[in-house]
């Protein structure tokens, strides 16, 4: 049975998550603000460049008054550094708040422990670690890029029952007459899509499946399209040349930028530098959807966070076996007859 500081960080996650797909790099946070043992205010990060959650509580409060004998509940360490908003440890103080139950410290080092001590140089009673383990699984692109220096690695793939992810491609079949899942899981992929920053896809698929990588069944921002290709040998008229959104392309050869369409030339072209320059440049989590050779390269190095595989309901008797995962499933749900297998490590 969670106790009442525990109910009231749930509410916080709760509402922080309502911020996803709008508000990175900026950790997703909610806060709740209580007097007399009833919820007076509410709020969460809704936008980046935005007010943040405390902010958006205090406001919320009717009688401000109160605010001296409450207690804020937030799911991340306040803020104490100036960025496109000030900072909410100050706010906390000039407003006579006396009591702050926090879940999680915050690992940006513009942050990192000083939020909290300034709430505690203020004589502010400050309580942390409540729920803690889910403040940091809400937050997780948000934590691995700070604390391991690259961005939150999403493997994704769709299967049939027979373990097949493509047709024989002897045949030169088209790739679009022969999807794997329903419409649904559609949807869903759109939706994953607009949650993170960038989605990367290796020059084959880009060649076979012309895939457009965008958010079509979904309201949101398109991620930052990735190719991996050596060679930079594409076929013409693909979509990922279209300039219809930002595309980054990591090849060996050195070519010049337009539009929207960028070539990254790297003197060492490995997936952990490839990561690495994209967490130079802010990408704080990025999805792979293939194909099987870029997922197993990511497999073999052990270098992902989570694996969401879609099983379709059909079966192809021969073409490309699919990526093998070695653990099993942290969860799985059912979407009209197919299958979705989350994994993580």
């Amino acid at each position: 049975m969670l106790s009442c500081h525990q109910k009231i960080i749930a509410r916080c996650l709760e509402l922080a998550e309502n911020g996803l797909g709008f508000v990175a790099p900026n950790p997703m946070v909610g806060s709740v603000i209580v007097y007399d043992n009833k919820i007076i205010g509410e709020g969460y990060h809704r936008h980046i460049g935005k007010a943040h959650a405390e902010v958006n509580a205090i406001a919320s409060v009717v009688n401000q008054e109160f605010l001296r004998e409450s207690t804020l509940y937030v799911n991340l360490e306040p803020c104490s550094h100036f960025g496109k908003t000030p900072p909410c440890a100050d706010l906390i103080i000039n407003k006579g708040i006396p009591k702050v139950v926090i879940a999680a410290s915050d690992p940006n080092p513009l942050v990192a422990g000083r939020g909290i001590e300034k709430l505690r140089n203020a004589g502010i009673d400050v309580i942390t670690g409540i729920l803690e383990k889910e403040a940091r699984f809400l937050n997780r692109r948000f934590y691995t890029f700070h604390e391991q220096k690259r961005p939150y690695i999403i493997l994704k793939w769709a299967q049939t029952l027979d373990g097949f992810m493509d047709i024989d491609r002897q045949n030169n079949e088209p790739a679009q007459d022969n999807w794997i899942t329903n419409d649904a899981l559609k949807i869903l992929v759109h939706k994953w899509r607009s949650e993170e920053a960038a989605i990367l896809v290796g020059k084959n698929t880009a060649n076979n499946d012309n895939p457009k990588l965008n958010i079509r069944y979904w309201t949101g921002q398109n991620p930052l399209r990735v190719i991996l290709s050596r060679e930079d040998d594409f076929s013409n008229n693909l979509h990922i040349l279209d300039q219809s959104q930002p595309t980054r392309i990591y090849t060996r050869k050195s070519k010049l930028n337009s539009s929207n369409l960028e070539y990254i030339s790297l003197e060492n072209d490995s997936i952990p530098s490839v990561m690495n320059h994209l967490y130079s440049s802010g990408i704080q989590s990025i999805i792979i959807e293939g194909g099987k050779t870029i997922l197993d390269r990511f497999l073999n190095l052990n270098l992902w966070d989570e694996s969401r595989v879609l099983i379709g309901n059909k079966l192809f008797k021969q073409g490309l076996k699919s990526p093998k995962m070695l653990l099993n499933p942290t969860e799985s749900y059912s979407i009209d007859n197919d299958t979705v297998l989350i994994y993580r490590k």
